[in-house]
C-alpha cells in the first residue's frame, strides 16, 4: 500500500503505493488487452511517455509475502520486470498514521467503507510491514544502480551504502561460530548481507575438511548469505581484494588457531588484515573454542613460482655453496677471500631469482658458514682471528640478504606488472569490441573461457527469485545449469549470473571477471534490442504493405472491376439495342479489365510469396533466347526491339522466375516509353555472368529514387500512365535475387531508364540434367 514511485524521461513509468486508484494490472471494459501494463507497453512502443502508479502489494514477486501479512491474496499483479524497466523510480513514502488520517477524513474511500477498511486491511501493523517492503524493493534497485556505476567507473574504494559483511573461513570448525556472529551483525542493519569466503592455496593444497566446508556453505545459505571460494597466493591480500570487490563494509575473522611459537613465522592473517584494511573496512576478531590449539604450516610464499623453480632455488642455494667450496679448495688455486665472497654472493642471487626469498636466505647462511670454516683464518674453525674478516663476513651476509630481498621484490613487482598489463589489455580489448558492437554473446563467453582457462562458461538468468534458472548463452561442454553447480559464479544484478566450470579462480581474477560479467549482460541486452528492432522493422514493413494493399484494393483493383461491371450491365440492359460493333467493344472492355485484374492479382500473389519466403527456385541450365521472347507476350508486338545473340552462354536460373522478372521489367519500360519509341531488350556476356538490358526513352528516374522504385507499392510520378499497384519492379527484383541474380537501374544515354538484369552463367558439367518444364516453378 505505501507509496513507492517511478518516473522517467523517455519512457516514463511511475511506481507508487498508497491511495485509492484503479488496479494497475486489470484493464477497463472494452480494452484490447486484458492487463493495463500491456496497454502501457503499447504506448511505450509507440514512443509515448507514460507516468503511472502501482501499489507495492500488486508486484508479482511480493504476492506471497503480502498475503502472509494481510491475509488477502492480490488477484491482479504486475510483473516486476515491467516496473524495473522504468527510467526512474521514486518512493512516495507516507507513515501509517498519516495514511489512516487521510482515510478517516474520507479522502480515499466513501464514508460507509472507512471503518471496515481501517479495522481490517489498513491496520497499523499491516501498513508498517508494507511500508518496509516498499523501502526494501526500491533499495534493491538503487543497489543495482550503485553496482553498475562502480563497475563502469572502476571505483575500487568501498562505498558503505549498505552493510556487507565478509566472513573469512579457514575450513575449521570455528567457521560456524563466525557465520552466526556475522548474521547477527547483519540483522542490526536493514538490508545487511553476509558473504562467506574461503581462500584456498594457489598450489591446490588445503588442510580444510571438504565436509566441514559443505556444512558451512549450507549454514550460510540457510541464514540468507552466500558462499564463495577463491584462490589466493597471499591470504590477507586475497581476502581484502574480495572484500573490496564486493563493496563490503565489515570483515569477520576468528582469532588465530596458531600456538605462541608459530607467531615467529609472522603476525598472522587477522593482524595483517586489520593492519591493511584501511579506514573503510571494519575488522572483527571473534574468539572461539579452537583459538590457540594449533594449525597447519603456513602456505608457501613461492607457490606462485611453481614447484620446480622452488626446488631448483633450494638446490642452488644450499648445494651450490657446497659444490663451490669443493672446487675452490681442491680443483682451483686460492683466489682470495674477496673473490670467494663474490662467487658465493652470485649463488645467493641465483637462488633468489629461481626460488624467491627463502632459498636465497638459506644460501646466505650456508655460504657465510662455509666461508668462515674453509676460507677465513684460522680455517676449519668458526673462530675468526682478523677483525677485518669479521667485518667482511658481516658485510657478505648483509649484502646477500639485501640482494635476495631486492631480487625477490623485483620478481614480485614484475609478476604484478605483467598481470596488471594483461588485465588492462583484456579490459581494453573487451571495452573496445563491446562499444563497437563487434562481439556476440557467444564470442564474449568464449573469450572468458580462454582468458581464465575454464572448461565451460554460461550466462544464466531468471525472471524472479522463485523461477528456475535458464541459460541465455554458453560455451564449452557441460555448462552449469545453476550458479550453485559452478566452480565460480559472479552475480550480475538481481536475476543474472555468470557461471564458470573448470577450477576455482584466485581472488585477484574476480575484478576482471566481474567486468566480463557486466559486459556479457550488456551484450545480451543489445542482442535482444537488435532482435526486437528487427522484428519491429518487419512489423512496420508488414503494416506498410498491408496499408498499401488496402489502398490498392480500394482503388487499383476497383477500377477494372468498375469497368467490367459497367460493360456487363450495359450488355444485359433491355433499354438499348446494341449493334454488333458496340457489343464487341463492350466485350473487349470486359476482357481488358479481366486481364488487368489477373495481372494485379498475380503481382500481389508473387509479392506475398516473396514476403513469406515461399519462393523455391528450380535452378538449371537455360538459353536466354528461349526465355526472353516468351516474356514479351504481354506487350504489343511493335513496341519492343529484341537483340539476343545465339552465341550467349547458358545461364544458371529458374526458367519460370526469370521469365516473370523480364516480363515485369519490359512491361514497365513499355508503359513509360513515348508512343513512337520502341523499347530495346539486349543481352551480352561479361566474365561469368550475362546481362539483360531493357532500355527505354521515357522520362527517366532521378538518382535518389532509383532504389526506391524497387520497393513494394512504389510508383515514380504523381500520375503514372496505365494501371498497377507498384509491384512489378519489386516482384522482378525479388525473382532476380531468388535465382542468384541482381536487378538495378541506370540512366539511358540521351534520356530514359535502363534496367540491368544480371544472372550467372551455367558451370561446365560432365552430364546434363533432364530439362524440366517451366511450369514446375509456378
Amino acid at each position: 500500500m505505501l507509496p513507492a514511485s517511478l518516473a522517467a524521461d523517455v519512457p516514463v513509468w511511475l511506481l507508487c503505493t498508497g491511495g485509492h486508484h484503479a488496479s494497475p494490472s486489470a484493464s477497463g471494459p472494452g480494452s484490447r488487452n486484458t492487463k493495463r501494463w500491456q496497454d502501457v507497453e503499447e504506448l511505450l512502443a509507440a514512443g509515448i511517455d507514460v507516468i503511472s502508479t502501482v501499489n507495492i502489494q500488486h508486484l508479482e514477486s511480493l504476492g506471497d509475502v503480502v498475503e502472509s501479512i494481510t491475509g488477502v491474496r492480490q488477484r491482479e499483479t504486475v510483473p516486476d520486470e515491467v516496473v524495473r524497466r522504468a527510467d526512474q523510480i521514486e518512493l512516495v513514502d507516507m507513515s501509517p498514521q498519516a495514511l489512516r488520517r487521510r482515510m478517516a477524513h474520507g479522502n480515499i474511500y466513501k464514508p460507509d467503507k472507512v471503518d471496515a477498511a481501517l479495522s481490517n486491511y489498513f491496520r497499523p501493523g499491516n501498513l508498517t510491514a508494507l511500508r518496509e517492503l516498499a523501502l526494501l524493493w526500491v533499495a534493491d534497485r538503487v543497489d543495482a544502480y550503485l553496482t553498475e556505476y562502480r563497475s563502469e567507473h572502476q571505483v575500487s574504494t568501498i562505498w558503505g551504502s549498505r552493510e556487507r559483511i565478509v566472513v573469512g573461513l579457514t575450513g575449521g570448525p570455528e567457521g560456524r561460530t563466525l557465520i552466526r556472529r556475522a548474521a547477527r551483525l547483519a540483522e542490526k542493519g536493514a538490508g545487511g548481507e553476509v558473504l562467506a569466503v574461503y581462500i584456498s592455496r594457489s598450489d591446490g593444497l588445503t588442510t580444510a575438511s571438504p565436509k566441514e566446508l559443505a556444512d558451512q556453505r549450507t549454514l550460510v545459505e540457510d541464514l540468507g548469505g552466500t558462499f564463495h571460494q577463491v584462490v589466493g597466493e597471499d591470504i590477507p591480500v586475497a581476502l581484502l581484494d574480495f572484500a573490496r570487490g564486493v563493496n563490503a563494509t565489515q570483515i569477520v575473522l576468528g582469532v588465530s588457531r596458531r600456538r605462541s611459537l608459530q607467531y615467529a613465522f609472522g603476525p598472522g592473517v587477522g593482524a595483517t588484515v586489520a593492519r591493511d584494511s584501511g579506514p573503510d573496512l571494519d575488522v572483527h576478531l571473534i574468539t572461539h573454542d579452537e583459538a590457540g590449539k594449533g594449525r597447519g604450516l603456513p602456505a608457501a610464499r613461492g607457490a606462485r613460482l611453481g614447484r620446480s623453480r622452488v626446488i631448483w632455488g633450494w638446490l642452488v642455494g644450499v648445494l651450490g655453496p657446497v659444490l663451490f667450496t669443493w672446487l675452490l679448495t681442491s680443483a682451483t688455486p686460492d683466489v682470495g677471500l674477496a673473490n670467494d665472497m663474490l662467487l658465493f654472493l652470485t649463488l645467493t642471487v641465483a637462488a633468489a631469482l629461481l626460488g624467491g626469498l627463502f632459498p636465497a636466505l638459506a644460501s646466505a647462511v650456508v655460504g657465510s658458514l662455509l666461508l668462515n670454516w674453509f676460507f677465513t683464518p684460522p680455517v676449519h674453525t668458526l673462530t675468526i682471528a682478523d677483525p677485518k674478516n669479521i667485518v667482511a663476513i658481516a658485510i657478505f651476509v648483509g649484502v646477500a640478504v639485501s640482494v635476495a630481498s631486492v631480487v625477490d621484490l623485483a620478481a614480485r613487482r614484475t609478476h604484478q606488472a605483467a598481470r596488471l598489463r594483461a588485465e588492462s589489455e583484456i579490459l581494453s580489448f573487451l571495452a573496445g569490441n563491446v562499444l563497437r558492437g563487434e562481439t556476440t554473446l557467444e564470442a564474449l563467453l568464449e573469450r572468458v573461457r580462454e582468458t581464465f582457462v575454464m572448461e565451460s562458461v554460461a550466462l544464466l538468468e531468471r525472471t524472479d527469485e522463485t523461477t528456475p534458472w535458464t541459460c541465455a548463452g554458453s560455451v564449452g561442454p557441460g555448462p552449469a545449469e545453476n550458479p550453485e553447480d559452478a566452480d565460480v559464479d559472479v552475480p550480475v544484478g538481481d536475476h543474472m549470473a555468470l557461471s564458470l566450470r573448470g577450477r576455482v579462480l584466485p581472488a585477484a581474477d574476480r575484478r576482471v571477471l566481474a567486468a566480463f560479467a557486466a559486459q556479457a549482460a550488456v551484450v545480451l541486452d543489445r542482442q535482444r534490442l537488435v532482435h526486437e528492432a528487427d522484428r519491429a522493422k518487419e512489423l512496420a514493413e508488414g503494416n506498410r504493405i498491408r496499408t498499401a494493399l488496402l489502398a490498392a484494393v480500394s482503388h487499383d483493383l476497383r477500377t477494372p472491376l468498375a469497368g467490367i461491371k459497367a460493360a456487363v450491365t450495359s450488355l444485359r440492359s433491355d433499354d438499348v439495342e446494341w449493334s454488333e460493333v458496340d457489343q464487341a467493344e463492350l466485350l473487349e472492355a470486359i476482357e481488358e479489365g479481366a486481364d488487368r485484374l489477373d495481372l494485379l492479382v498475380g503481382n500481389l500473389l508473387d509479392m506475398s510469396r516473396l514476403q513469406t519466403g515461399t519462393v523455391t527456385p528450380i535452378i538449371r541450365e537455360t538459353d536466354l533466347d528461349e526465355v526472353v521472347p516468351m516474356a514479351l507476350g504481354g506487350v504489343p508486338e511493335d513496341s519492343v526491339d529484341l537483340d539476343i545473340p545465339e552465341t550467349l552462354p547458358m545461364v544458371h536460373v529458374d526458367r519460370g522466375l526469370l521469365e516473370r522478372a523480364v516480363a515485369n521489367v519490359v512491361e514497365n519500360a513499355v508503359k513509360y516509353s513515348p508512343p513512337d519509341e520502341r523499347v530495346l531488350v539486349s543481352a551480352s556476356a561479361i566474365a561469368n555472368r550475362v546481362e539483360v538490358r531493357v532500355v527505354d526513352r521515357g522520362p527517366g528516374v532521378p538518382d535518389e529514387a532509383k532504389d526506391r522504385i524497387f520497393e513494394p507499392f512504389q510508383r515514380y510520378g504523381d500520375a503514372p500512365r496505365g494501371a498497377g499497384v507498384g509491384l512489378g519492379l519489386a516482384v522482378a527484383r525479388g525473382f532476380a535475387e531468388a535465382v542468384g541474380g541482381t536487378l538495378h537501374a541506370e540512366d539511358t544515354p540521351g534520356g530514359g531508364l535502363t534496367m540491368v538484369l544480371t544472372v550467372r552463367t551455367a558451370p561446365e558439367r560432365q552430364s546434363q540434367q533432364p530439362d524440366l518444364p517451366a511450369a514446375a516453378t509456378s
